[in-house]
């Protein structure tokens, strides 16, 4: 009787912290997509929302998609990569990294974009989708000889029967996942681009914050 009351207690606990997970609507001209913030990102969780409140994602455009890879949206990294470059005593923005072992970069999920510094931070205004494909068995262990270590096997069996990019795990913060609508997105990583990956016609977004 004790172990059903101790699992009870468990499964309401675990379902209070599900509800308690802030969810986000993204709208688009393919169609509306919703998304959990993890809490387990919480600093990438409440910028994100910061960012929200403060208009970046209202009219933003997905300005690079790389077919069955990413889509990312947000600020242009030219833009931030000139602000840097006209003011290198400031540097661009930065927010510190959150990687976490089991967010890994399965279809749908939401990560930040950054650039290439050591401490694999992020940038504020720069989110990405993850579409990927399947590897095989050998493709993955050529990664894990890469990277010198194992992928998790619970992940491997998601690349290999889903999807996914293995090779960005533990290099940039997950904090985010699509729980309905993959499908908007899947569209719009086969949109037309240019040599640059961007969209020969502007994929326009905007996210609010859905009422519990």
């Amino acid at each position: 009787m004790k172990k059903i009351l101790l699992l009870a207690a468990c499964c309401i606990c675990s379902l209070a912290a599900f509800s308690q997970s802030v969810r986000v609507k993204f709208t688009t001209s393919y169609g509306s997509f919703t998304v959990m913030l993890y809490d387990e990102t919480p600093k990438h969780r409440d910028m994100f929302l910061d960012e929200i409140k403060k208009g970046t994602y209202t009219n933003a455009l997905f300005n690079r998609v790389i077919k069955d890879f990413v889509i990312q949206g947000g600020e242009l990294d030219d833009s931030i990569l000139l602000k840097e470059k006209q003011h290198p005593e400031l540097g661009a923005p930065r927010f510190p990294a959150e990687i976490k072992p089991d967010l890994f970069h399965k279809p749908g999920a939401l990560g930040a974009g950054r650039d290439d510094n050591w401490e694999k931070a992020s940038f504020f205004d720069q989110i990405y989708f993850v579409i990927g494909r399947k590897y095989t068995d050998q493709e993955l262990e050529i990664i894990e000889a890469k990277k010198g270590w194992k992928i998790p096997e619970s992940h491997k069996e998601v690349y290999r029967t889903i999807g996914g990019i293995p090779r960005l795990d533990g290099d940039y913060t997950i904090f985010g996942q699509i729980t309905e609508g993959l499908d908007v997105v899947k569209k719009i990583n086969q949109v037309a681009t240019d040599k640059n990956d961007v969209p020969l016609q502007p994929v326009a977004f905007s996210v609010k914050v859905m009422r519990k």
